[in-house]
């Protein structure tokens, strides 16, 4: 039986569209389709997963004329809820979408949305070509998803984000209309710039169907340095030593005190207690040029004292260095077995008062508060460790992320610098974004989808 809110004949139209099993409308095969890593959780009216273009045309000009909420989704990593169906409708999967056309005369590639990125990153690598986006579900999270959060990374302090990778979209309007924005040409100021408006749309404005995608050549040499510092304010000034010497790492991570501590607790780091903050940084480029590179970093990282300093030459090596970073996740639940995680974006110069605001609210509310990232461009995780089960520290959580955003504002920040709003953060908007932009957006959105089906509630 059907929990669906969906009369049998639009339930008979989804059937025909989709067969087999691209249709699924028991709550028990729909039901892993209504959450995401927000765990935040709404059970979706059916799921359907198109393989052509055709059938998103054909989808999206029933969704208009009936009016039904359309969700697209690809592999459900975000974790601010932005393609949770609540209200009810129609999850759309892209995962089968998942082809790929690689110019490399172009230093182009046209891609599904359902396409893995780190699958894409390695068959491009082949050819000695680079996708340098790399969101932390690198390995698991599509370009698809990537385009429609703007995902970002640990290589965006020098590559920038997935934005500036997206030369163009074919996608659907509610109605079957298609568009073409951008082309695959490197440079293009023909028009308002479409593209770049819907990536970072979360799914509110058109279903991606085909992504135009800039390439790189592959850099042939890479390095890692860690280095660790008796002090957050000794770590924040070797990172400003770093820049003033002319250096744009790829990354440049921050591990203060109570991220190493947690990490301790699940494998055997280089650090020692004397060490109460990490730099890890990653640069690339020609083997000649990169030696010199490495050597100006050593050189601005040791004006400042450090604990120690570790070098990764290899991949070997580098992974080792980098294996501290990705374990965070895994051992923070070490704290308490349940999180809310924020990523906010503060003003450089902010970094420090902003860590040590956070560490303060973290007290007041007698909770753990990890505080780590992308040290390079600003854009701090903050996760709040608590025991869901537990009301009072429940409710303590809440206050902690209240109190977290409101510092984060005050300093001249914004509320995500990566993840979106979606539906956790939407309610914030009107402290970041005025009454006329909010009204722009409003704006924007009727005139791609004037009967609001396209992923409705999330972003703004």
């Amino acid at each position: 039986m059907s929990s669906s809110k969906l009369t049998s004949g639009q339930r008979a139209v989804l059937r025909g569209l989709f067969p087999g099993d691209d249709y699924l409308e028991r709550p028990e095969e729909a039901c892993v389709y209504g959450t995401d890593a927000s765990r935040w959780y709404a059970q979706p009216w059916a799921v359907v997963r198109p393989r052509s273009l055709d059938q998103v045309r054909e989808l999206l000009t029933w969704a208009h004329r009936e009016a039904v909420p359309i969700f697209p989704r690809a592999r459900g990593t975000n974790v601010v809820a932005g393609c949770v169906p609540q209200g009810g409708g129609v999850v759309v999967s892209c995962l089968a979408m998942n082809q790929l056309t690689i110019r490399e005369e172009d230093f182009t590639a046209e891609v599904g949305p359902g396409l893995v990125t780190g699958d894409f990153q390695n068959q491009v690598q082949v050819r000695r070509l680079y996708y340098p986006p790399d969101p932390a579900s690198v390995r698991f999270s599509t370009i698809g998803g990537n385009a429609a959060t703007c995902a970002g990374g640990m290589r965006a302090v020098k590559y920038g984000v997935t934005r500036d990778y997206i030369l163009g979209i074919e996608a659907v309007l509610p109605g079957g209309e298609m568009i073409h924005t951008g082309s695959r040409t490197h440079k293009n100021v023909v028009g308002l710039d479409l593209t770049r408006l819907l990536v970072g749309s979360a799914g509110t404005l058109a279903f991606f169907t085909k992504l135009t995608l800039k390439l790189l050549p592959l850099p042939p040499a890479q390095a890692t340095l860690m280095a660790g510092y008796p002090s957050l304010d000794t770590a924040l000034a070797a990172s400003r030593a770093v820049f003033r010497a002319g250096i744009l790492p790829v990354a440049m991570e921050l591990m203060p005190e109570e991220v190493l501590n947690c990490v301790a607790q699940v494998a055997s780091p280089p650090w020692n207690t004397a060490t109460k903050a990490v730099l890890l940084l990653k640069c690339d480029g020609r083997p000649e040029g990169l030696r010199e590179e490495l050597a100006l970093i050593r050189s601005a990282l040791e004006e400042h004292a450090p604990v120690f300093v570790e070098e990764g030459r290899d991949p070997e090596a580098e992974e080792q260095l980098w294996e501290a970073r990705r374990l965070i996740n895994p051992a923070s639940f070490r704290l308490a077995p349940d999180k809310i995680s924020e990523d906010v974006s503060l003003p450089r110069g902010k970094v420090a008062e902003g860590i040590s605001g956070i560490r303060n609210i973290g007290r007041a509310h007698d909770l753990p508060i990890l505080t780590f990232g992308h040290l390079g461009d600003g854009n701090i995780h903050v996760n709040i460790m608590y025991d869901a089960a537990d009301e009072n520290q429940r409710d303590h959580a809440l206050q902690a992320r209240e109190a977290v955003l409101e510092l984060v504002l005050k300093l001249g920040g914004v509320l995500s610098g990566e993840h979106g709003l979606g539906l956790t953060k939407r309610g914030w908007l009107h402290r970041q974004v005025g009454p006329v932009e909010r009204g722009l957006f409003s704006l924007i959105k009727r005139a791609f989808d004037p009967k609001g089906i396209m992923n409705p509630g999330k972003a703004y």
